[in-house]
């Protein structure tokens, strides 16, 4: 089973509201584990970056100002999430902007039916406890000390280590592993395996007597006992 884990970064909460996305990080998975492929896009959001966005995840509007519009990279990320599942941690905050940006340009928006939302299943599974994706790394000992500032493609990353976690753990040896990707064993040509000759030992009329006087030391020997009953 194919899905994609995502997460966005943003001028604010709101795309109603005139907030864009600025960045799309997307990882790939094959039955619950990383493929190696992944995503990962800055846009120009076509508008100023207000400081407190900017705290967050450290994207100025002069470093967006040189990537394009997400209009410009929309195929790229069709063709890359195809018709798999979204999962993202909060994630009706991060379809409204994903959806929001395609509407915009024209494109249909994705289905809610394809989103699954870690935020959710985290609160199920861990009631009372926090359930930010700095918590949820910290509970199943996942590293994040290199996440210094949100970043989409980062916190995808991240996010997709606690999916696993959250869905029961990566288990070896249950069809967790890509159908992709099969592991090939070459048969191995016979090697003809030469026999030899029988040896046979033969004790001497020497060793033979010695036995013999041996035995007649033998107090109740088992062997008779046996024979007796």
């Amino acid at each position: 089973m194919r899905e994609i884990v995502f997460d966005t970064e943003t001028t604010g909460l709101s795309f109603a509201g005139g907030d864009r996305m600025v960045e799309i990080g997307c990882v790939e998975l094959v039955n619950r584990v990383e493929t190696g492929r992944t995503f990962h896009a800055y846009f120009h959001p076509e508008r100023d970056m207000p400081a407190e966005a900017e705290r967050v995840h450290g994207l100025s509007a002069a470093f967006l100002s040189k990537h394009p519009v997400f209009a410009a990279g929309v195929q790229a990320l069709l063709e890359f999430i195809g018709d798999a599942p979204l999962i993202a941690h909060n994630a009706g905050f991060d379809f409204s902007f994903l959806n929001g940006e395609l509407e915009r340009c024209g494109n249909t928006a994705v289905c809610h039916s394809r989103m699954v939302d870690t935020l959710a299943i985290a609160r199920t599974r861990h009631p009372g406890a926090k359930h930010t994706l700095d918590a949820l790394c910290s509970r199943y000992g996942i590293d994040r000390s290199h996440r210094v500032l949100h970043g989409a493609l980062l916190d995808a990353q991240l996010l997709a280590q606690v999916y696993v976690e959250l869905m029961g753990g990566r288990q070896i040896g249950l069809g967790l592993v890509s159908e992709a990707a099969p592991i090939i064993v070459e048969p191995v040509a016979a090697v003809p395996v030469r026999a030899r000759p029988l040896r046979v030992f033969s004790a001497s009329v020497e060793e033979l007597a010695a036995h013999a006087a041996f035995l007649k030391g033998v107090k109740e020997p088992l062997w008779e006992v046996v024979a007796s009953d």
